[in-house]
């Protein structure tokens, strides 16, 4: 987001300490006005308060602040009634909807969060950004992975990139330090914006009956409508009661205490995200000081020593490619399955070294002129093509391995991460021709996109099919891997024939039996797909057989 407050420019500084002198006194101390329209002007007289104040201390020079001035934020304006109502309803839906676990509920009690961070920045006049824009609906996308998807480890990384992505929405920010430091500004104003709130609600004691009467009335008459006219039709016809009681959400005695916890959690949430909203964290105003340079030789030496070495492996893996890999095997002694996994984990490791070596070398990299650049572009480009190379190595060891023992959820993990590393080296190869402003926001728009299709894509889904189109090829088949896939691999699973079916379905049925019914804003979509196959088609493979296939067996993933 962009703000339009900021205070006056540098060249007016001389004027504007002689106005903090002023603005020293008693009475600017005072609490920020709650009239909106004497906010703005407020605000730019505490700012320059703070900056004479902190010019005063005389532990920096004025002009250069520490960086926990920098980021401090402005003072919010003060918090409109949208967001106060907002934040309640995001609380109850809080409540209402995660008592029973994830889902679509988690994305229907983020709406209001949302609607209440929407309200807190029209009053504080910022305007949104197409980037913020941008960051909002990639924030959404990823809270529809739990609802679509029942594996935990694919909605757990959803989460925490949906985090990642509200806090660039809600900060605005653009570099490196703004988009690794931006999500811990949700702690800060988890702390402010409950005092925010507070002072809020104080100001709002002396509002007149005219105002809230008529709206609390209005309310109180439509809840009595609804609870008189929706019990009198529910018991008229039992259809219409199942439909209700499967909407509504069903809060115990019992439930009591975890509900309440929601609620705080959810309104606490939702005022955090207005209050950064209102006034965000400046993390962008933290500058990272490059290294000093070093020499042309002194810098590339070890770098062309690394390029050659990348090369000559690269050729080694050209030759295996096309010559095969029975003399390989021959000649190292090493099996195919060895040969395939341990091949993947090192090159994984190589590709991950050789983005850290990337990041020292442009921190250290010589820049006297032109010249300077276009060396250090080539050399670092030429190390970029052949890590890409090893990236392609890399998955094709893992191929190999897939072909010859199948997918496994590690397996398909270190595979899509590999994916997403030769990503970014191809966004670095980008940014030494393009230039380099817009990397950071690449970067993590770049990670949120692997984890949004890595989600929508069903990991678990995935492995299944693999395995079943392996087994219908050569008849090979582990089923006790099965057991701890969650719902999403049945539609995949229920193509196996029996007794092979119902002993790969065992586990994920019993899990599901034991969690009984779950209401629809609990239950993910992969879920409820899963309960219709085995309601139609139930396991039925006893226990003894399945025992006889291996189904119960114990096994380590690699």
């Amino acid at each position: 987001m962009s703000d339009n407050t900021g205070g006056p420019d540098e060249a007016q500084q001389p004027k504007a300490a002689a106005q903090s002198e002023a603005a020293a006194k008693p009475e600017a101390a005072a609490q920020a006005p709650m009239d909106a329209a004497a906010w703005q002007a407020w605000q730019a007289q505490q700012q320059w308060q703070r900056n004479a104040a902190g010019a005063r201390a005389g532990a920096r020079p004025a002009g250069s602040p520490g960086w926990s001035t920098l980021v401090r934020p402005a003072e919010a304006a003060p918090v409109p009634t949208a967001t106060l109502v907002a934040a309640l309803v995001a609380g109850l839906a809080a409540a209402l909807l995660l008592g029973d676990g994830l889902g679509p509920g988690l994305l229907l009690a983020v709406v209001p969060a949302v609607a209440a961070a929407y309200a807190a920045a029209r009053a504080a006049r910022r305007t949104a950004r197409p980037w913020t824009v941008v960051w909002a609906i990639g924030c959404l996308a990823l809270l529809a992975v739990p609802a679509l998807r029942d594996s935990a480890w694919p909605s757990t990384l959803a989460i925490l990139s949906a985090v990642l992505l509200g806090a660039l929405a809600l900060h605005g920010s653009r570099t490196w330090p703004g988009v690794l430091l931006s999500p811990l500004g949700f702690f800060d104003s988890a702390v402010s914006g409950l005092a925010w709130a507070l002072v809020g609600l104080r100001s709002r004691g002396g509002v007149s009956k005219e105002r809230w009467l008529p709206v609390a009335k209005a309310g109180g008459v439509a809840v009595v409508l609804l609870v008189l006219f929706g019990a009198l039709f529910a018991s008229a016809d039992a259809a219409f009661a199942d439909l209700l009681g499967g909407l509504m959400p069903d809060v115990s005695v019992e439930d009591g205490p975890i509900r309440f916890l929601l609620f705080v959690l959810g309104a606490l949430l939702a005022l955090a995200a207005a209050r950064t909203a209102a006034a965000p964290l400046r993390w962008d105003r933290i500058k990272v000081a490059p290294g000093k340079p070093r020499s042309r030789v002194e810098w590339a030496l070890p770098l062309v020593v690394l390029n050659l070495l990348f090369a000559g492996f690269n050729a080694v893996q050209l030759a295996v490619l096309f010559g095969g890999y029975d003399k390989v095997l021959e000649s190292t002694g090493q099996t195919y399955a060895e040969y395939a996994r341990q091949g993947f984990w090192q090159l994984l490791w190589a590709t991950l070294l050789t983005l850290a070596v990337i990041a020292l070398a442009l921190r250290w990299a010589p820049r006297d002129g032109a010249g300077d650049r276009r060396f250090v572009r080539v050399v670092l480009g030429v190390l970029c093509a052949l890590t890409l190379v090893v990236v392609a190595a890399a998955l094709r060891r893992m191929d190999l391995y897939v072909d010859a023992y199948g997918l496994t959820r590690l397996r398909v993990s270190v595979a899509a991460m590999e994916l997403w590393l030769g990503l970014v080296i191809v966004l670095i190869m980008a940014a030494g021709v393009f230039g380099a402003r817009w990397l950071p926001r690449a970067f993590a728009g770049s990670a949120a996109v692997a984890v949004l299709v890595f989600g929508l894509l069903s990991p678990d889904g995935m492995v299944a099919e693999r395995n079943v189109a392996r087994f219908e090829k050569d008849a090979k088949i582990d089923l006790a891997y099965f057991q701890s896939l969650s719902a999403d691999a049945v539609p995949a699973l229920d193509r196996l024939p029996e007794p092979q079916r119902s002993c790969a379905l065992r586990g994920i049925n019993d899990e599901m039996s034991r969690a009984g019914d779950i209401p629809w804003y609990a239950m993910s979509l992969g879920e409820y797909r899963a309960r219709q196959i085995l309601r139609e088609r139930p396991v039925t493979a006893p226990y003894d057989t399945c025992s006889r296939l291996g189904t119960f067996g114990s096994r380590t993933e690699y």
